[in-house]
């Protein structure tokens, strides 16, 4: 089973003794040993998952590495975030999404308007089963319990990944006063409500509602 480790805060580094790993193409920056670099169509599961991906705009290439070693793994210097699935579902945004195990699954689903607020689209990236995975964030990510009765607001442009039973809804404070150019600044957020974790960076990409 492949190993994940963080090698300081922003670069991962994947021990593997003939495993494989699934990462997004380009972000292997050095390793040791023998490996072998694959490129996989559509970063999904085999042909329907690439043509799912094409449809949503998920379009995140991926790279299927597999030897003998330690690849290290990287994404512009931004921040490296692990985390462990033990059955559940992680759904985060596909700029995010550094690397994750083989035996995980990935697939996209539907978000709606939620996921046109955070400039991503109408999809996201879910990846689900048992395993790790690793998140890129603008700085160190912190995360956030949602629990019942204990509704969480984010940012669109902040949020980068969630696991748990957990409803999103795109929730605006604009108003008339919005009109006459006179808006709160924080027009857009995303409510969470249920049971789970939310990973928030500390940077606002531009996003729909973003200056509103």
């Amino acid at each position: 089973m492949a190993q994940f480790r963080l090698q300081g805060s922003k670069v991962l580094a994947v021990d593997m003794a003939g495993d494989s790993v699934k990462a997004r193409n380009g972000t292997m920056v050095a390793y040791n040993g023998q490996m072998n670099f694959k490129k996989m169509s559509g970063g999904g599961d085999g042909l329907r998952g690439m043509v799912t991906r094409r449809l949503t705009g998920e379009q995140m290439e991926v790279m299927e590495v597999k030897g003998q070693g330690t690849c290290f793994f990287a994404d512009k210097a931004t921040e490296v975030n692990l985390v462990r699935l033990n059955g559940e579902t992680l759904f985060v945004e596909s700029d995010n999404l550094l690397c994750t195990e083989a035996t995980l699954r990935t697939g996209t689903s539907f978000t709606g308007l939620n996921g046109m607020a955070s400039g991503n689209g109408l999809f996201t990236t879910k990846v689900e089963g048992h395993g790790w995975a690793a998140l890129t964030s603008k700085g160190p990510a912190i995360i956030l319990r949602v629990s019942q009765g204990m509704p969480l607001r984010v940012d669109p442009g902040a949020y980068v990944a969630h696991t748990g039973n957990l409803n999103r809804s795109l929730k605006s404070g604009a108003g008339w006063t919005t009109l006459i150019g006179e808006g709160g600044g924080e027009a857009m957020q995303v409510e969470f409500t249920g049971e789970g974790l939310v990973y928030v960076q500390p940077s606002e990409k531009l996003t729909f509602g973003g200056d509103v």
